[in-house]
């Protein structure tokens, strides 16, 4: 997804004045979209406040306890934490061209680096969401010899292996984003009628969606038996914990499903429909230009729910929180808010029962 608005033109103008823009056909009947300029801005504030609030407090939080205890998954956290901060920061742009029907006022350099911007954070975002299942993955399931891959220099290395990939993805936006002129109308649009765009497209989709969802739920699944083995042995604490762990997985994979999988189906059915010269009737084309914009909007949420996910799920990051509330009030000593289980060093217990169990959390100690 190269920007909020990129489906947008499918608007009528409701001028018979304008003309069109080589490639950028209007295809949705307009009383689908009559609203959009109200309900659209709306959301994408929503979407900014939440971000930047959920967001920053993450960053906050992590970024203190790391700092104090070095944690390897933290680094993910983090890096995932500041790929939404960047992106919901370019949400008003979008809002604001939302409630002047797709008019974009900002010009043509800016329509490039904020489509540019919305890309890289989109790759990123879910390869380091990928990262920390692999992480998880190797900490529950692999732990005797995931040493040198779980090492403070390999975490490094890896998550500026994301950026600099996330950064190589998003250049088509470079290329095939800018503003087109209608009149006295100006819209930042993507030229979905260029074939290599077109293949690539379907590419990233493939690269940023497929391919990381397989991996997380092949980890995800390895995790579930790893764990439920664990569950077996009689002791009722690693049944607890794996119910627990249960309950994050499941929710993890939900978030990422609702979010990202109705925005990829329609893509696909769009570029797809292009590239073979597919005559769709015109009832299909407006369902189509109108789940795109719905879904995209859906996808664009996925940034602001990783730290509900954290804070109601997670009672690690729910004391670090609290800890550092409190320290803020200048009402006590953060550590005495830490329950003495969730306190380890920075070396864990090969090979325990419990170690193993209290691995899984996406904030744990590991």
């Amino acid at each position: 997804m190269d920007g909020p608005t990129e489906v947008f033109y499918y608007y009528d103008y409701n001028s018979s004045s304008i003309t069109e823009p080589p490639g950028f056909q209007s295809t949705v009947d307009p009383q689908l979209l009559s609203m959009s300029h109200v309900y659209l801005p709306v959301l994408y504030f929503v979407i900014f406040f939440a971000g930047v609030s959920g967001n920053l407090f993450v960053l906050v939080v992590i970024g203190n306890r790391h700092k104090r205890r070095g944690r390897l998954v933290d680094t993910f956290v983090l890096n995932l934490a500041f790929a939404d901060l960047v992106f919901v920061f370019t949400l008003p742009l979008w809002a604001i061209s939302a409630g002047l029907h797709n008019q974009w006022p900002f010009g043509n350099a800016l329509c490039k680096f904020s489509s540019y911007v919305i890309s890289v954070n989109r790759f990123s975002n879910i390869f380091f969401l990928t990262c920390m299942s692999v992480d998880r993955y190797l900490a529950v399931v692999r732990l005797l010899e995931s040493h040198l891959l779980r090492s403070s220099k390999c975490v490094r290395f890896t998550c500026a292996a994301v950026w600099v990939t996330s950064l190589v993805l998003g250049t088509p936006s470079l290329v095939y984003r800018e503003l087109r002129r209608s009149g006295d109308h100006s819209s930042c649009l993507e030229d979905l009628n260029s074939s290599f765009f077109q293949a690539v497209v379907l590419l990233t989709i493939l690269l940023t969606f497929m391919l990381p969802m397989l991996v997380i739920v092949l980890c995800y699944g390895s995790i579930i038996s790893k764990l439920r083995e664990h569950s077996t042995m009689g002791n009722l604490r690693p049944s607890v914990r794996c119910r627990h762990s249960l309950k994050i997985v499941f929710t993890i994979i939900t978030a990422f499903l609702v979010s990202w999988l109705p925005y990829n189906v329609f893509k696909s059915i769009q570029v797809i429909s292009k590239m073979s010269n597919t005559d769709m009737q015109e009832d299909v084309e407006s369902s189509l230009g109108g789940g795109l914009i719905i879904s995209s909007c859906l996808a664009f949420v996925n940034s602001c729910v990783n730290p509900a996910i954290y804070l109601f799920l997670d009672k690690h990051f729910r004391h670090s929180a609290a800890a550092i509330c409190v320290s803020c009030l200048g009402q006590g000593d953060q550590q005495s808010y830490f329950p003495s289980n969730s306190i380890s060093t920075n070396s864990e217990s090969v090979g325990s029962t419990a170690s193993r169990g209290r691995l899984f959390s996406l904030t744990s100690k590991s």
